[in-house]
């Protein structure tokens, strides 16, 4: 019987409340009604064109607001991983995702990718944004499932193997031509860091060397394909400005040069890469 009484003691409490509520809130509601009668007035005081003309202005104001909504929300938070194959792009996206290092060359058939917060944002406090890592292979056959992901890329990270860079200088600047000259790229101006991996090692070549290397072999392809007739080629665009020698500032998009290492987990220039083109 305690237990019933306490009910409704406790009932009659919220009814009081209620009534003190409604009563609080009467001014306001004819204070609304006294609004709306006066809009209404007023509106039929306004030339019909003149008010149709006001309509049109707010609604395309809302529909303006609302893209604008849409588009920033729809910006991507992929970033493709690519390089050849023996640059240490997988052992770069286990370290990004968990910090651990994935010993060895592993080709794989299918893109190895995930969601998820780098591994040094972890123990920041508040929520974080993921991003969407997709390391593509590396081998010639495998490259065409690069162009599934470069249309939805927020940026791509190009790995190049800092160690056996001479052997390779051609291969990987054949690769970085072709991603550099699609149509996908170029449009959408996705900026591009060319990452000099394995710097950890005392004869890796420093990034600039890299950077001079790669851009007089770019250099050397461009000449060489542009006196291919345009029917024989496979790039959509052409690079650099005629008659200047190749420089990656002559790209429409950023092309930026940074030096990492895998092994040791030294990727924090990667990280920063990734979040200026993923915001947090």
């Amino acid at each position: 019987m305690e237990g019933t009484e306490q009910w409704k003691y406790q009932l009659e409490q919220w009814k009081n409340q209620f009534e003190q509520w409604k009563n609080q809130l009467e001014p306001w509601k004819n204070q609304a009604t006294q609004w709306l009668n006066q809009g209404i007035e007023y509106s039929h005081q306004i030339p019909p064109t003149q008010l149709y003309s006001a309509l049109a202005v707010l609604l395309f104001t809302i529909l303006f607001f609302l893209f604008i909504r849409l588009f920033k929300r729809a910006k991507s938070d992929t970033i493709v991983l690519t390089g050849l194959s023996g640059s240490g792009k997988t052992v770069l996206f286990y370290q990004l995702r968990d910090g651990s290092s994935h010993q060895g060359t592993v080709t794989s058939m299918e893109p190895n990718e995930g969601l998820f917060v780098l591994h040094s944002e972890t123990t920041k406090k508040g929520k974080i944004r993921p991003v969407h890592l997709v390391d593509v292979p590396g081998h010639s056959r495998l490259r065409p499932k690069l162009d599934e992901f470069l249309p939805q890329a927020a940026g791509i990270v190009f790995v190049v193997d800092a160690l056996e860079f001479l052997p390779n200088c051609r291969a990987a600047s054949e690769y970085l031509y072709d991603i550099l000259t699609k149509a996908s790229v170029v449009k959408k101006k996705i900026p591009v860091l060319i990452v000099c991996n394995k710097t950890d090692k005392v004869t890796a070549h420093t990034k600039e060397f890299i950077r001079k290397q790669m851009e007089k072999e770019v250099d050397k392809l461009r000449a060489s394909r542009s006196s291919i007739s345009e029917a024989d080629i496979a790039n959509d665009y052409t690079l650099g400005i005629p008659g200047e020698a190749f420089s990656f500032s002559h790209c429409d998009n950023k092309v930026t040069v940074a030096e990492a290492s895998g092994l040791t987990g030294v990727t924090n220039q990667v990280e920063q890469f990734i979040r200026e083109h993923v915001k947090a």
